[in-house]
C-alpha cells in the first residue's frame, strides 16, 4: 500500500511504501511532506530550518505535530533547526513547549531520547516517570529500531550495505563532534539506496569502473543505526565518501546559506506492549491519518 501524505519537516520529495503490519512491532512514522516517484527521485530543497525561517512554535503547532499518543508515550514530528533541550548558552528549545502536550496529566511529557538540532522527524516522549523508565531501558538495551531518511552527496556503488566503524570524540575542544577511531566505541549502521538523482545508468557503470562523472550525484538513503553513538549516521556517511547533504560539520555544506541538514527520523519501532491494544489516537480528517493507520503496529511484542 502506498500513502501520499504531508509532514512539516521533510525537505525532499518521495513516495513511501507501507509494509503490511506484523505481529511483532509497534511502528511509528511521521508522514511524508511531498511525494514523487521511486526509484528516481527529485530533490526539492526548501532550505527550511526553524531558527532561520521566522518559525514560531505555538501550542496549536505542537499539537498538530503529534504523530502518536497513548497513556504511556507520545511521538511528535520534530522540526529541523530547533534543539530538543536547552544548551549551555540557553535559547529556545523544543521541550519548552511540551506543556501543550499534557492532555490532562499533571505534568508535561519528557524526552525519552534525543535528536540533533538539525534533524527532523520521530521524537519519543514519555508521559510519566514509569513510562520514561520503561522507554529508557529499551533505548539503552538497543531494543528500539530506528530508520532515518537522508539525501547524501555522491553515489554508493552498491544498493545496500553495512558500515562498521568505531567512533570516538574528535577532541576535547569540539564538544560532541565525533570521528572514526579504531579504539573508539563500536558503531554499526545498515543502509539501503531508495533513489538516485543526477546520474544516469551509464554514469553509475562508469563510477563502478572507477571513472569520474561530470554530473553531481545525490542519493536518497534509508539508514538504520544498530548502535546509538553521537552523530553516528553523519560520521559514517562522511567516512564512506557520501556525506549527508547540508552537513556543516562532517560534510561540505557552508556554515551559512546552505540547504540545511537533509536527515529525517522517518520511523521508530517501540516494542513496549505485551498485550494487543486498540488502535492509537489519531487526528481524523488529516493527511497524517492515512499514514499512521497503515504504520502503527500495536500487537504482541
Amino acid at each position: 500500500m502506498a500513502a501520499i501524505v504531508s509532514a512539516s519537516s521533510l525537505r525532499f520529495e518521495t513516495r513511501s511504501e507501507i509494509a503490511p503490519p506484523s505481529a511483532e512491532e509497534l511502528r511509528l512514522s511521521p508522514p511524508v511532506r511531498r511525494c514523487h516517484q521511486v526509484p528516481a527521485f527529485s530533490v526539492a530543497l526548501s532550505f527550511m530550518r526553524a531558527r532561520d525561517s521566522g518559525f514560531v512554535m505555538t501550542p496549536e503547532e505542537m499539537v498538530s505535530r503529534l504523530v502518536y499518543r497513548d497513556g504511556l508515550m507520545l511521538v511528535i514530528d520534530k522540526p529541523a533547526g530547533l534543539a530538543v533541550h536547552r544548551g549551555p548558552n540557553g535559547g529556545e528549545s523544543f521541550e519548552d513547549h511540551f506543556d501543550a502536550l499534557r492532555f490532562g496529566l499533571p505534568r508535561a511529557p519528557a524526552l525519552a531520547h534525543r535528536l540533533d538540532r538539525d534533524t527532523s522527524g520521530c521524537l519519543v516522549l514519555g508521559r510519566h516517570r514509569k513510562a520514561l523508565a520503561q522507554l529508557g531501558r529499551l533505548f539503552k538495551n538497543g531494543a528500539i529500531e530506528k530508520t532515518y531518511w537522508a539525501v547524501v552527496e555522491g553515489a554508493p556503488d552498491a544498493q545496500e550495505g553495512r558500515i562498521e566503524l568505531p567512533l570516538g570524540r574528535l577532541d576535547a575542544t569540539r564538544g560532541w563532534w565525533m570521528k572514526h577511531d579504531p579504539e573508539g566505541q563500536p558503531a554499526v549502521t545498515r543502509w539501503k539506496v531508495l533513489g538516485r538523482a543526477g546520474q544516469s545508468h551509464e554514469d553509475l557503470q562508469s563510477a563502478a569502473a572507477g571513472a569520474p562523472s561530470e554530473r553531481k550525484a545525490l542519493t536518497w538513503l534509508a539508514l538504520e543505526p544498530l548502535t546509538g553513538r553521537t552523530h553516528q549516521l553523519r560520521v559514517h556517511c562522511a567516512e564512506m565518501g557520501w556525506p549527508i547533504l547540508g552537513d556543516t560539520i562532517y560534510g561540505t555544506a557552508p556554515r551559512h546559506g546552505g540547504p540545511g541538514l537533509q536527515l529525517h527520523a522517518r520511523e521508530i519501532v517501540v516494542p513496549l506492549y505485551k498485550k494487543p491494544r486498540a488502535g492509537p489516537r489519531q487526528r481524523p480528517g488529516t493527511a497524517a491519518h492515512a499514514r499512521i493507520s497503515g504504520a502503527v503496529r500495536l500487537d504482541r511484542a
